[in-house]
């Protein structure tokens, strides 16, 4: 079995007093969150890098995290982290590994939140499989029983990047977006140049359509090295940045924080609780980027 039974990994959690289940603090106002995921990139990579001129561009502009980690050094791993709280013992990128467990779409639904995750080159609304390229290893909610094995649901969710264009004319960008480029766009197999343009073809009508309080958050799924700023943490030292309406202007935050620390600022926004390690006395708080 390639992941550990989830009694198992509560176990954990209630050693370390930590619940998935109990209430965070009130909401901070921010009414909507989108999550666009690069690939495999070291902050020295991106940061300064004249390939790159876009991410650098919103970096001086808005708020950079100069000192923020990936959680592992496999993508399906680090798609988990964002979106369940834990990397559930995967540890190879793997199409058949479903996991029962609570995840960040449960939550939103349950608030009352609209979400959708956003798949570029995906080529219907909850496919299953890789179709380069596009590929399922970095579709974190598919991978979730309770959104995979509901037909209308997660059709309605899980769906193609070219849906992302009608839903913003529309007037119905969700509460909480998650997108994620192909393998070309996101530089996991193209340039850092190419990725680049990329972000720069798509974030400006994105940030049009968040509204006075709404945030882009740019990252990257892991770097090249094991760097870690705790013991949970060890997939590289990677760019991430939060721009748009709702973030703060020409800041810096050098406090040490990871992948965890993002879900976590998501639930803490809208007073959902904390899964799993977002909940965790290991999990640094992303605090001082709000406008």
């Amino acid at each position: 079995m390639r992941y550990p039974r989830l009694f198992t990994i509560g176990a954990v959690f209630l050693l370390l007093g930590v619940s998935g289940f109990t209430n965070g603090p009130p909401s901070i106002g921010v009414s909507k969150i989108v999550v666009i995921v690069m690939e495999n990139k070291e902050y020295n990579q991106i940061i300064g890098s004249p390939a790159a001129p876009y991410i650098n561009s919103l970096a001086s502009q808005y708020t950079l995290l100069t000192n923020y980690f990936a959680i592992a050094r496999v993508s399906l791993a680090d798609y988990l982290t964002i979106t369940g709280g834990s990397t559930f013992g995967i540890t190879e990128n793997c199409n058949d590994c479903f996991i029962n467990a609570p995840n960040l779409g449960d939550q939103l639904e349950k608030a009352g939140l609209s979400w959708k995750t956003y798949q570029e080159s995906m080529p219907s609304p909850c496919f299953l499989g890789d179709a380069y390229p596009y590929m399922q290893k970095h579709n974190g909610f598919i991978y979730y029983n309770d959104i995979k094995d509901n037909g209308p649901r997660c059709n309605a969710h899980v769906v193609p990047f070219s849906q992302l264009s009608s839903d913003m004319s529309s007037g119905k960008l969700p509460n909480y977006s998650l997108i994620t480029p192909n393998m070309c766009s996101d530089m996991h197999d193209c340039s850092i140049a190419t990725g680049d343009a990329w972000l720069a073809k798509q974030v400006p009508a994105i940030l049009s359509h968040l509204g006075p309080t709404g945030i882009v958050v740019i990252t990257f799924d892991e770097g090249t090295t094991n760097a870690g700023c705790c013991f949970v943490a060890h997939g590289g030292h990677i760019v991430t940045l939060i721009a748009g309406p709702g973030a703060k202007l020409n800041n810096k935050i050098n406090t040490a924080v990871d992948a965890y620390s993002l879900l976590r600022l998501v639930e803490d926004n809208w007073g959902l609780s904390r899964l799993l390690y977002a909940g965790c006395v290991c999990t640094p708080a992303i605090v001082g980027w709000r406008r």
